[in-house]
C-alpha cells in the first residue's frame, strides 16, 4: 500500500502550485482558540468588517489561505482555521471523532467565537466538504458559500456511482480509509509535497505537518468519504444561499464531471468559475485571480 499511496502522492503533487510570489502574513495575524464541545479549534484573524471564514483541505493548514487573506483584509474581517488533527488544533483519537456533524460544529464554534451570528464561509477540499455540509445543514450561520476544486457532494457521488472516471481516480481515498494508511506519512514527506522546492514555505509545512495527526488526516476519508455500494445516491437539503464555485480543470483526484448539474441543488444564484490551467490547488496557482474574483463578487452581492 506504501507505493501505491506515495505514486498518488506524487501524481496529485504535480498539480501543486508553483512555490513563491506569494505573500507571508505569519506575523501579521492575531491567534485564537475556539471551544467546539470540548475540542480546541485554533485560528487566525487580520482585518475588519464582515466575517470570512476560510476552510482548509488534505494536506494543508490555515496558511494555504494567505494570498486571499492579504488581498481581502481591507474589507473584511478574514479568518482561517486549522481543522482538528491539524497544526495547532487539538487531534481528538478515534474515527468517530472526525464525522462530518463534527466538523460542522467546529466551523460554527469558530464563528461564534469571532463574534459573529454568520460568515462567508470558503472552502477547499476537505474543507469545501465541510462548507457544503455547513452551508446545508447550518443555513442560518452561511451568509454565502464560496468553494475551491470540491464539487457538489451529491454530484461527486453521481459520478462515484458510474465507476468511470472519478471512481478509477478515487483510488487513493479507497487506500486511505485502510486502517493503516497513516503510517505511510512523515512531515518531511507531505511538507516537499506542497512546497514544490521552496525552502521557506517547506520549512513552514514542516513546523505544521510535524504538529498534525497523520492518523486524524485520514479519518476524514474512513468516516466521511463514499463507501460501496456507490449506487445509492444520498439526499441533502437544497443549499439556499448564493455559491461561487472555483475549478481547476486540470485536478486529477476531483474530476471536472462531478460539476454537472450542480446548479439544480441551488435555491439562489450559482457562479461556476472553471480554470482550464489549474489543478487541484487552485487558492495557490490562481491567487490573484481567485482573489479579485471574489471581491467583485461579493461586491455584487452586499
Amino acid at each position: 500500500m506504501r507505493s501505491i499511496i506515495t505514486m498518488t502522492l506524487i501524481s496529485v503533487a504535480i498539480c501543486l502550485p508553483a512555490a513563491g510570489n506569494d505573500v507571508d502574513i505569519m506575523e501579521r495575524v492575531e491567534h485564537h482558540y475556539a471551544d467546539s464541545n470540548g475540542v480546541k479549534i485554533h485560528y487566525v484573524t487580520m482585518g475588519e468588517g464582515p466575517l470570512i471564514l476560510f476552510v482548509h483541505g488534505f494536506p494543508d493548514f490555515w496558511w494555504t489561505w494567505r494570498n486571499q487573506m492579504d488581498g481581502l483584509q481591507d474589507e473584511y474581517r478574514v479568518a482561517a482555521m486549522d481543522t482538528r488533527g491539524y497544526n495547532k488544533s487539538d487531534k481528538p483519537e478515534g474515527v468517530e471523532n472526525y464525522d462530518m456533524t463534527l466538523l460542522i460544529g467546529d466551523v460554527a464554534a469558530v464563528v461564534k467565537d469571532a463574534g459573529e451570528e454568520k460568515a462567508i464561509i470558503v472552502g477547499h477540499d476537505w474543507g469545501g466538504a465541510i462548507a457544503w455540509s455547513f452551508a446545508m445543514y447550518m443555513p442560518e450561520m452561511t451568509d454565502k458559500l464560496i468553494i475551491f476544486n470540491l464539487p457538489h457532494p451529491k454530484g461527486i457521488a453521481m459520478e462515484m456511482a458510474k465507476k468511470e472516471v472519478q471512481y478509477n481516480n478515487a483510488s487513493y481515498a479507497r487506500n486511505f480509509q485502510k486502517p493503516d494508511s497513516h503510517k505511510v506519512f512523515t512531515a518531511e514527506g507531505l511538507a516537499s509535497m506542497v512546497s514544490r522546492g521552496d525552502a521557506d514555505v517547506k520549512a513552514k509545512y514542516l513546523e505544521a505537518f510535524s504538529n498534525s495527526s497523520f492518523d486524524s488526516m485520514m479519518n476524514y476519508y474512513r468516516q466521511n468519504y463514499p463507501r460501496p455500494p456507490y449506487d445509492v445516491i444520498p439526499e441533502m437539503p437544497r443549499v439556499t444561499m448564493p455559491v461561487l464555485e472555483f475549478h481547476g480543470l486540470k485536478d486529477t483526484a476531483l474530476y471536472h464531471h462531478s460539476l454537472s448539474n450542480t446548479w439544480e441543488e441551488m435555491d439562489k444564484d450559482f457562479t461556476l468559475v472553471t480554470l482550464p490551467d489549474v489543478g487541484h490547488w487552485s487558492q495557490g496557482e490562481a491567487p490573484e485571480l481567485t482573489t479579485t474574483t471574489m471581491r467583485w463578487w461579493l461586491r455584487s452581492r452586499q
